[in-house]
């Protein structure tokens, strides 16, 4: 049984994208080379040899190296050099399949805009053949540690960050509340057809279809484009580049739409806020639309905390004051603070920011914990909570993950006791794997990425083992990791072809290099 989504990987093959030189091929030359899989969502769910020496005889789901969609030389040695660390064949082969995933298979185009010399850089998520704002910077966010200099070279991944930092500020300038978009006119690609968000959805402020793919509001989207800002000046120190395009105009956006998200549904008078956003679609599933004539469910204002229509799954929220997504967002406002100074952005715009992420920090300590001293999912700021976590980074569980705290914070650690036990509706236990789950697909799926969170806000050795033995047994002999998995059967998941799930399974296995290296020895046979 497989449960695929999304769209093939064969548009790759209709457009000009970077292969193992990063240099534009057309599509008579992409023809000739007859090693390169059409579809890589067909690819990646067929076992290619070489088989890992293992039990659990993984195939080798690289694409050919002609056929990758960019090359990082460091990657690429970071990998051999883990090939005489990590002794168990088969957790290596999951490694070496998994981290270079969005590299190879992902960056689907790379070049100008128009009318200068910005660089641009389009990010698909696998599957689904559009760029989501959250999981693009999260793609890139797990090769930070390649990240060493601002170098000019355009095959270099300083350029990669550069490109999607300045292409998610133009999408976000125009379209703030959205999620997901279209290739950007300059990459000569056609739009994708989404024929629920055009068909199906009324949103307002009414997107434009050849720009967007899906207008969603989700605040960890701002949140992301704001960790991926500080990822890059953090390891580049590169201030310049941030006050040369558009990236202040985009800040200034985002915070025009944080303030505005911080709104009451109820006037002092009783009467209707008018909402800045609203979401309808014609659906079967309630988690793909906004209740109460698509405004969703009443907020109350004066919490300091900011309204989130949906969840990083996509998903509607119960409650509209997200918690992960708060957490993420002052995190981020915290660490791009130095960015606006150094270029000298508006001070207007500074204190806001400090002042934004202050009053989050306190209204998730006042509103937030709860009686028994543990995180809410969410929060309507009128009493009702949701007591749960969802597999989708930003969740709770991921808070530590986040920068919003450290892992031995008493109320995370009350929290995590309490998400990864059957006190969360949505934690899933089952022989193949147990974790927490998602309302996207449903009750009896585990989902690896909250696996993998659990070894990147882990310090428990026993527990970090027992996740590591999870997700190298539940590829059904594939050697990737899936969006969700069958509790009780290891051939039943979604998404062979997902890209963000895999290259944080990369993340994590270079994060127990630095922090537990013995741990890479433990064999899984």
């Amino acid at each position: 049984m497989l449960l695929a989504r999304g769209l093939a990987w064969s548009g790759l093959l209709s457009a000009a994208w970077g292969l193992a030189t990063n240099e534009a091929l057309d599509f008579v030359q992409l023809e000739k080379r007859t090693n390169c899989p059409t579809d890589y969502t067909d690819y990646a769910n067929v076992s290619h040899p070489p088989l890992s020496e293992g039990k659990y005889k993984l195939g080798y789901q690289r694409p050919p190296a002609e056929c990758r969609t960019f090359v990082s030389q460091e990657v690429e040695n970071k990998i051999e050099e883990l090939k005489g660390v990590i002794e168990d064949p088969d957790l290596f082969r999951l490694f070496e399949n998994s981290y270079p995933n969005t590299l190879d298979t992902t960056v689907k185009w790379r070049g100008k805009a128009k009318d200068s010399d910005e660089e641009l850089t389009f990010v698909i998520t696998g599957d689904i053949d559009a760029m989501w704002i959250r999981d693009s910077a999260s793609q890139l966010h797990s090769y930070l540690p390649f990240l060493t200099n601002a170098t000019a070279e355009s095959d270099s991944l300083a350029s990669l960050f550069r490109g999607l930092i300045n292409l998610q500020a133009r999408f976000l300038i125009e379209w703030p509340y959205c999620n997901a978009f279209q290739p950007p006119l300059e990459s000569g690609l056609e739009p994708v057809n989404n024929s629920d968000a055009s068909a199906n959805t009324k949103v307002f402020p009414d997107p434009d279809n050849y720009t967007v793919f899906e207008c969603k509001y989700e605040l960890d989207s701002i949140a992301s484009f704001l960790q991926l800002s500080a990822d890059y000046y953090e390891k580049t120190n590169d201030s310049q580049f941030f006050s040369k395009y558009q990236w202040t105009d985009a800040v200034q956006t985002l915070m025009t739409v944080v303030g505005e998200q911080t709104y009451p549904t109820y006037n002092e008078d009783g009467s209707i806020v008018i909402a800045p956003y609203t979401f309808s679609a014609f659906t079967n599933r309630g988690t793909e639309t906004l209740n109460n004539n698509a405004y969703g469910n009443p907020a109350a204002g004066g919490t300091g905390l900011v309204r989130s229509a949906f969840r990083p799954s996509d998903d509607a929220c119960i409650y509209e004051l997200f918690v992960p997504a708060n957490m993420m967002l002052a995190a981020n406002l915290e660490r791009v603070i130095p960015i606006a100074k150094a270029i000298k952005a508006p001070q207007c715009l500074i204190d806001m920011m400090s002042k934004r992420a202050k009053l989050i920090r306190d209204g998730i300590t006042k509103h937030a914990v709860t009686s028994e001293g543990y995180f809410a999912f969410e929060i309507d700021g009128f009493g009702s909570i949701n007591a749960m976590d969802d597999t989708g980074v930003p969740s709770l569980l991921s808070a530590p993950y986040l920068g919003f705290l450290e892992r031995d914070d008493k109320t995370y650690q009350t929290t995590r006791k309490r998400i990864l036990s059957t006190s969360n509706p949505y934690f899933m236990k089952g022989p193949v794997i147990s974790s927490i789950s998602s309302p996207h697909i449903g009750p009896g799926w585990g989902w690896p990425m909250s696996t993998i969170t659990q070894i990147l806000t882990s310090d428990d050795d026993e527990e970090i083992k027992d996740c590591l033995r999870t997700l190298v047994s539940s590829t059904n002999g594939l050697g990737l990791i899936h969006e969700s998995i069958f509790t009780f059967n290891e051939e039943a998941f979604t998404r062979p072809w997902f890209a963000w799930v895999n290259g944080l399974f990369g993340e994590a296995i270079l994060d127990l290099y630095q922090r537990k290296p013995e741990l890479l020895k433990t064999s899984f046979q």
